[in-house]
């Protein structure tokens, strides 16, 4: 995308336009701090060609006192211009926050490896860019037109003596930006890769300490620190070069401008007074132009930012939350469903078709790798890449309000993914505290006696991802939470994989509590002692549906041609199931 179109068309660029005021009220300080700035020239001026000719003391007192309001005005004008420009850069954040936020979380939703914190980050770089001194550089650079002219009203030459410093400032920061752009852009590139890589290994800490791989991931992270090192060195020596030849550029031209003005005063065409007006006027018309330089790599990562934040907005837009569908019955339809691997683009399920009824108890069998896992997000419509359709009620899942659509939904993943926080929050899904729903909820799913046993009850902290708790009951405080608030579609995937004889006679239970509230269950399971309560069988192979229809029916089925299937094609005990 080219900046132009970027910057007219983004959903960024809308955000920044409805501070269109605050820019302008700032112009006009703008405005007022670089007139005024001309006042210790004026004060001088009248000082070398007035006050010491004259003498005359109480001149100078009234022009002093004049000159220190002047600079009142000034600095006034300047603290309101950076107050603005912090209350915008506030603005600019509470307008993004929560739209970073929801965006951030589909993109981490659609992608393990997205880190949601860079999205963060990327919003407070253009925050502090709005307020920093590159905005003010830029507020201040139409103004060195003015200073020229006033060089020009002292003498020509000084002011075509302006025009030739600003062109040569002008060149040295275009060169700068492009010598220095392409090391910076590097350098934050692999910074990202590096954070990245951190992120996904160390998120998985227990597992790295136990089976002692912390050296080779150390060794490993390392190599993209030191490539991160060596780019981000490059860049910080481009950026000094071009850094110390400015200062050496600017240096001489301030000392050029004296030498030119003392030149016009020994031949008499100047007072003295201009030659010190001229030098302090010369430095101004330069610095914005300077500031701006020193704000290049400021800009970079700030350019960088906005553009990552708007392919964020562009690739995860702002969900439809006037949509409104009546309260579902729980009646699943798929078409031609097709999930495809968000990392490698690799199909995982290939056209299924199939239609369940509400109140269908329904278990989904097959091997590992057969995609019962993906077919259950796709259920729950969390699955980031799929063609065909998941219907609800005959209607896309996809179309609903999710805030809408999560209470009439049960959903108990195979990583039970708990959050910081009590039992009860965790059971009512941090929304309102129902004590009767909680604790209705809890029964439901046998852990209400369990939960009482803690010295806090439903008050108990869990800590982070539930770490306070054994595998067991994380999972069925999870069964819990999707059973909380009697949901129409509840899909439990591997609910009984960490369960005891106790927590698996529980589950059964709830499931058949379910099931007499005709409601919709799905049930992915490897064991297989569950089947007696479900009404239907699904049994992948490789991505396909290989028999759908009632439990016994297929259970014959498959014991029938035991025989004549693969190995791999389903659990090796489920022909030895009866069909009862």
């Amino acid at each position: 995308m080219s900046s132009k179109g970027f910057f007219q068309r983004s959903e960024l660029a809308h955000a920044l336009m409805s501070f269109r005021r605050e820019f302008v009220w700032i112009g006009i300080f703008s405005m007022i701090a670089n007139i005024l700035i001309l006042t210790p020239v004026l004060y001088m001026l009248q000082l070398y060609e007035r006050i010491l000719v004259s003498q005359n003391e109480l001149t100078l007192l009234f022009l002093t006192l004049i000159v220190l309001v002047f600079f009142c005005m000034m600095a006034f004008a300047e603290w309101l211009r950076s107050r603005l420009l912090v209350r915008a850069g506030m603005r600019l954040d509470q307008q993004l926050n929560t739209r970073v936020f929801n965006a951030s979380f589909e993109a981490c939703l659609s992608s393990k490896q997205q880190n949601p914190t860079e999205a963060f980050v990327d919003l407070t770089n253009a925050r502090q860019f709005v307020t920093g001194t590159g905005i003010i550089a830029l507020f201040d650079a139409p103004w060195t037109p003015i200073y020229i002219l006033v060089l020009f009203l002292l003498h020509p030459w000084l002011g075509m003596l302006a025009i030739v410093f600003c062109l040569i400032q002008m060149g040295m920061a275009y060169v700068g930006y492009r010598m220095t752009y392409a090391p910076a852009e590097s350098a934050l590139e692999t910074e990202t890769t590096s954070k990245r890589f951190l992120y996904g290994k160390l998120k998985n800490a227990e597992s790295v300490e136990a089976m002692g791989m912390l050296d080779n991931l150390r060794v490993r992270w390392l190599e993209h620190h030191r490539h991160h090192q060596a780019k981000l060195s490059h860049a910080n020596h481009k950026q000094h070069q071009q850094q110390s030849f400015t200062k050496f550029a600017r240096y001489s031209m301030q000392s050029l401008t004296l030498a030119a003005a003392a030149m016009l005063v020994i031949d008499g065409q100047v007072s003295l007074g201009t030659l010190v007006g001229a030098g302090a006027l010369m430095a101004r018309a330069l610095f914005p132009l300077d500031q701006i330089v020193g704000s290049a790599r400021s800009f970079m990562s700030a350019k960088a930012a906005f553009h990552r934040l708007e392919t964020l907005f562009q690739e995860h837009p702002e969900r439809d939350t006037d949509t409104r569908h009546p309260i579902p019955r729980g009646v699943i339809t798929l078409k031609k469903l097709i999930a495809i691997s968000p990392t490698d683009a690799k199909t995982i399920l290939h056209g299924i078709d199939a239609e369940f009824e509400a109140g269908q108890i329904t278990a989904i069998i097959g091997p590992s790798g057969s995609g019962k896992s993906t077919l259950a997000r796709c259920l729950v419509g969390v699955w980031p890449k799929t063609e065909g359709r998941v219907l609800l009620d005959g209607t896309p899942i996809d179309s609903w309000n999710r805030e809408q659509l999560g209470p009439h939904l049960g959903y108990l993943p195979q990583d039970v993914e708990l959050l910081d926080g009590t039992i009860a929050e965790n059971i009512a899904r941090f929304y309102e505290l129902d004590s009767e729903k909680i604790i209705e909820a809890a029964k439901r799913a046998g852990i209400h006696d369990m939960i009482l046993r803690f010295p806090m009850g439903y008050d108990t902290p869990i800590g982070e991802a539930g770490n306070m708790l054994s595998g067991g009951q994380r999972q069925r405080l999870g069964l819990a939470r999707a059973m909380f608030g009697n949901p129409a579609l509840v899909v439990l995937d591997e609910p009984n994989a960490n369960l005891d004889d106790a927590g698996e006679r529980a589950l059964v239970q709830a499931i058949q509590d379910i099931k007499a509230q005709g409601k919709t269950v799905f049930l992915i399971t490897h064991r297989l002692n569950i089947l007696a309560a479900v009404d239907y069988l699904l049994v992948l192979k490789e991505g396909r549906v290989a028999h759908y229809g009632p439990r016994d029916d297929i259970l014959r089925a498959l014991r029938e041609s035991t025989a004549t299937l693969q190995p791999s094609s389903v659990p090796a005990n489920l022909a030895a199931l009866n069909p009862a």
